[in-house]
């Protein structure tokens, strides 16, 4: 029987300190930005803006 008080008492302070370190992350700002991770994943490559019409002509021999 004192094992189940032991037990107990173990994951009683394991769940607590998991509750901790919770508190203390969403303090700190983690879980601030909760739109771009699941998107993330959609763009393999950064966007590259176009460069002006300009560039695109070319002299003429």
């Amino acid at each position: 029987m004192s094992v189940i008080y032991m037990l107990l008492t173990i994951s009683i302070l394991v769940a607590v300190i998991f509750f901790i370190a919770f508190i203390v992350a969403v303090r700190n700002g983690q879980y601030d930005d909760s739109y771009t991770p699941s998107v993330r994943m959609l763009f393999e490559d950064e966007l590259v803006k176009e460069k002006p019409s300009e560039s695109i002509l070319t002299k003429k021999d």
